[in-house]
Parts: structure tokens; sequence; C-alpha cells
């Protein structure tokens, strides 16, 4: 497999820390495109997108979002309620235009399978041939409240820090931008149930059972305003991140939704 590694956009927000996958056997659409979690970034997904690609036979691109990895930092104050939407309107379509790729297959992680959800929802062009979500938000649970204050207690007094400082250049001001979003009362109403009844391709839900973050209310809301019924999986004694604590299962789901991509 070969290789581009790690380089860097200049777009018009800042300059973004991207890593491209060359597909082992040479095709180029449609490319797999990976967001990452609200404290994520390229290399936070470790080697969960090599072993994508080497199994569906698809380039990749994983990018870090403005403030995260080895991205631009950005002071927390830019971040606001509307911030997924900005990501997927504003900047998702700016890096996939930087990057020439007209056939995304997108797969999100938490924050990145909202913005993924969003993106489909809009217009924009290009459109995604299908959704890999993993662990999404479509609302702000009581679980989603106390699992970031549980984390800012972490991040104050325990080693969450110092986690987060192995994967980006400003750990304070990615887990501040975090923060001060998820516990603000402004967004306690986000809700983006309306976006997912827009979403025209193939779907697959991953949500783990013991997720920190949110509650299997949130695969069911998905459920009911899908146009056509996404594939879901559920993991029991699985938490947040199913492609850590589930990778072979995840894997499966992602390059079975692949084969039912629906690409123009």
């Amino acid at each position: 497999m070969r290789e581009i590694g790690h380089r860097y956009l200049r777009l018009s927000v800042a300059r973004l820390e991207y890593r491209r996958i060359d597909s082992p056997s040479g095709r180029e659409t449609p490319t797999l495109v990976f967001l990452h979690h609200g404290l994520g970034s390229v290399s936070t997904w470790r080697d969960f997108p090599d072993r994508v690609v080497e199994l569906s036979g698809l380039p990749a691109v994983i990018y870090s979002r403005y403030g995260y990895g080895q991205s631009a930092p950005a002071p927390p104050a830019t971040r606001g309620p509307d911030f997924m939407h900005r990501e997927a309107l504003d900047v998702l379509p700016e890096v996939l235009s930087a990057l020439a790729i007209e056939q995304p297959i997108l797969v999100g992680h938490s924050d990145g399978a909202s913005i993924a959800i969003i993106y489909a929802a809009s217009e924009l062009e290009p459109r995604p041939c299908g959704l890999a979500l993993i662990a999404p938000h479509v609302i702000v649970e009581d679980r989603t409240v106390a699992g970031a204050a549980a984390a800012r207690a972490d991040f104050e007094a325990g080693t969450l820090r110092a986690r987060l400082a192995r994967h980006h250049l400003d750990p304070d001001g990615a887990f501040r931008a975090w923060d001060l979003t998820w516990q603000s009362a402004a967004f306690r109403s986000w809700n983006i149930e309306d976006e997912v009844s827009r979403v025209c391709c193939p779907m697959t839900i991953v949500q783990g059972l013991d997720d920190e973050y949110g509650t299997i209310d949130q695969v069911e809301r998905i459920k009911r305003r899908a146009m056509t019924p996404p594939e879901v999986l559920l993991f029991s004694g699985c938490g947040h991140s199913p492609q850590q604590d589930r990778p072979d299962d995840t894997l499966a789901a992602i390059v079975r939704l692949t084969g039912m991509a629906r690409c123009r």
C-alpha cells in the first residue's frame, strides 16, 4: 500500500493537517473520508483507516479539524453552538475540493458522524455515496453532558491533558473549545433530526451500549427519520469508540457499506 502521508492544506479557515492513503489496487474512487470525534485528530484514528483501506480496496483521507491535531490552533472563543454546521457546510466542502474528492464515503466518529449527517443533508456537491456513523449524536442527552463533565474533571486533575498532548499542538485549546461548547446552556437545544430525514445515501450506524456520551436513543432517532433503514450494529461491553473496543466488527461494517455505496 503506497501512502502519501501527512501533509497540510492551506484553506480559507486555516492550515489543516491531513493524511492520504492510496488504494492497494490503484483505485481512485470512491474515497473514504474520516471525520474525527470532538477531541480527535488524524493520529487518534491510529491504524484503523489503514485497515479499512486494505480490506475495502478504496483510498482514504483523514484530516484534523481547525484547532486539533497538527492543524492550526483555534481560540476556544471561536466556537459556537453551530460549530458542526459550520464544519459540515463550510470547511468539509473546501477540503473535498482541495483534495479533488468527487465521490466521498464519509466515516464519522461522534462529532464527526454528526458533521457527516449535516453535510449529507445539504445540497452541496459532491454528494456522499454513503455514511458510516460511529457513535453519532443527533441531540444532546443528559449522559452527554455528564460525560463531558467527567472529562473536564479528568483534564483538570487526571491524565486526560497528558493523553491529549500526544495528539494536539494545543491540547488546552482543543479541550476548552470542546468543553465550552458541550457544557453550554445554548447547546442543550442542539438537534439535527430534521437533517437525518434529508439523507438519501446508505447509512451504517455502529453504537456501543456502554457509550459514556450517548445512549441508544441516538440510534432510534436516526432510524425513525431515515429515508431507508440503516444497518445498525449495537455492541455490548463497548464504549464511545467502537473502532477501538470492537475494531474487527466495526471494520467489517464499514467494508459492507462500501459495497452498498451509491456513487454517481
